[in-house]
């Protein structure tokens, strides 16, 4: 139920009810989700409350709009877009595909190595942490994390495990990546994390660098993704090419 007491706003709190019940299959993809009205019943709050929900579900694509049909989960599309700036899991969560997280290294604010190069806080601080993501019950990801010790401040404190960070990024630190760049190259996994994996230490991994850009700095986030490509088809949508 909604919690009025809560600093987050009570749009905030339907819009991540109705995200969790998509991603638990409550409602599946081309599901319609109950009319505005009852959702204000549901809830005891005021039809622009929930509208303010439904909208910013329809402006993250996960919601669509039928015009004197209702709204419906939207359909996903054929693969998975991973590399978007709207983060993995939340691409998964997009085709209607169930997640779960396990985090392998708790979130702190630790010092970068300087022999880190490619790191952007390399020789500084920043929060960092870990985590194993399975779909459908299977290993796929494992994400290593490092977020800008200023924009992030009290990231530390808030429980992580099976929430999306894009939607922590844009729900609670209110902002969203101006750009970024993404490196992509074959690795090799220590024993560890082929385990977590479900690998052997020799197979070839996909390994992803990603570089995050805000308004407020660049770089805001690094990360390291590193991918089973037998499980899934990962693709990334790009904009037309002209002769510039």
């Amino acid at each position: 139920m909604l919690n009025p007491d809560s600093p987050i706003p009570l749009y905030h709190q339907l819009a991540d009810i109705i995200s969790e019940q998509i991603r638990r299959g409550v409602f599946r993809s081309g599901d319609r989700i109950p009319s505005e009205n009852k959702l204000a019943q549901s809830y005891a709050i005021g039809r622009p409350t929930v509208r303010q929900a439904v909208d910013m579900l329809v402006r993250k694509r996960m919601l669509t709009r039928k015009r004197g049909s209702g709204t419906y989960v939207r359909k996903a599309d054929e693969e998975v877009d991973l590399f978007s700036l709207v983060g993995t899991m939340t691409s998964f969560h997009k085709k209607g595909l169930s997640t779960t997280t396990r985090i392998l290294r708790k979130i702190r604010l630790s010092k970068v190595a300087r022999k880190e190069k490619e790191n952007p806080f390399a020789g500084g601080r920043a929060f960092h942490f870990e985590r194993l993501t399975k779909v459908q019950g299977e290993p796929v990801l494992i994400e290593t994390m490092y977020l800008h010790p200023e924009l992030f401040q009290g990231i530390d404190e808030m429980d992580l495990k099976g929430k999306s960070l894009s939607e922590i990024v844009s729900g609670q630190y209110y902002m969203r990546p101006t750009g970024g760049k993404q490196t992509f190259r074959i690795a090799y996994l220590t024993e560890k994390r082929a385990e977590f994996l479900g690998v052997t230490p020799g197979t070839p991994i996909l390994l992803v660098k990603r570089f995050l850009h805000f308004a407020q700095a660049e770089n805001g986030l690094f990360s390291e993704i590193f991918c089973r490509t037998d499980q899934f088809v990962f693709s990334q949508t790009i904009g037309g090419l002209t002769d510039a």
